[in-house]
């Protein structure tokens, strides 16, 4: 796979959690966000499972088992999955919808960062004005005037850290194992278990409540979970991890897209812009090393006279 095959496939992951925004709205009037992250989670890595049992054997077959180092990796990875999501409901129950949603898109720019800092991987130069536009526009797409910084903007602010942290390492630790769908199915189960576990202590538990949101919990777990996040653990094996973090942050395009054709939801002028920014941005990202690629072939296939 090519690295602009990688970021189209990572355009498709984005598409699909962007349409999964309704379905998760309509998820949270029946359960509560943990229970819900907790079920649609484990169905996910249920939907992989089968996957994952070809890929052990097969790097059983080859001589490769994995081992307990990598079943540390694919945990942590999991943790990582739930800790972003457990520290960002905290921050939402105490900030309003439009500060949180743009303080989670703070990943974008911190991810090229990391991986400067602690892999000492320098991005293209594209990735710093295309991560900083698309903070920008995530801010006029929420519609907000104004930030006021407070406890639960901080703790969305935080929970940017490890889905950073996670976007850098998912393709890093799937391709030195060579097992993207083990890695996928087992952070899905680790996340989903660490999910269920603080629902039973944090939340009601009603099977009435699971069958009124069986719909959602099967869209965003089969759809959302299972193939999308999957499809960016094959998909980060190949692109950069910069690149992955701008591309995924079209999921908030999408879901004003989605909102806007299935919800009648509209956009004013602030919004629109910012949506244009953001897919500028991604185009950027996606296009120029595309650009200096072909450039280089030119030059190599051109005689000299």
């Amino acid at each position: 796979m090519s690295r602009f095959q990688a970021n189209l496939l990572l355009t498709l992951v984005a598409l699909i959690w962007g349409s999964a925004f309704v379905f998760q709205n309509q998820a949270m009037a029946h359960v509560g966000p943990l229970l819900f992250t907790g079920v649609r989670f484990v169905v996910g890595a249920l939907v992989v499972l089968p996957l994952a049992v070809m890929e052990w054997r097969r790097l059983g077959r080859e001589g490769r088992p994995l081992n307990r180092l990598d079943g540390w990796h694919i945990a942590g990875l999991g943790g990582l999955m739930t800790l972003g999501a457990v520290m960002q409901q905290i921050g939402i129950q105490y900030t309003s919808v439009t500060n949180a949603g743009f303080l989670t898109a703070v990943y974008v720019p911190l991810v090229p960062v990391l991986a400067w800092l602690l892999l000492g991987q320098i991005a293209h130069w594209s990735v710093w004005p295309a991560a900083a536009g698309c903070l920008v526009g995530a801010f006029l797409l929420s519609g907000a005037h104004e930030l006021k910084v407070g406890l639960g903007d901080l703790w969305v602010a935080a929970s940017a850290i490890p889905w950073a942290v996670h976007v850098l390492m998912v393709g890093r630790w799937a391709d030195r194992m060579a097992a993207p769908f083990m890695v996928a199915s087992g952070q899905f189960a680790v996340c989903g278990a660490l999910s269920l576990v603080a629902a039973l202590v944090m939340e009601p538990v009603r099977w009435a409540g699971l069958e009124a949101a069986a719909v959602p919990i099967a869209f965003t777990g089969v759809l959302s979970v299972g193939i999308a996040f999957t499809a960016q653990v094959v998909a980060q094996r190949y692109a950069h991890a910069a690149d992955a973090a701008i591309i995924l942050s079209a999921e908030t395009l999408f879901a004003a897209a989605f909102g806007y054709a299935l919800l009648g939801e509209r956009l004013n002028t602030a919004g629109l812009i910012g949506c244009g920014l953001m897919l500028g941005c991604i185009l950027l990202v996606q296009l120029m090393p595309l650009v200096g690629t072909l450039r280089r072939r030119q030059i190599l296939t051109t005689p000299s006279n």
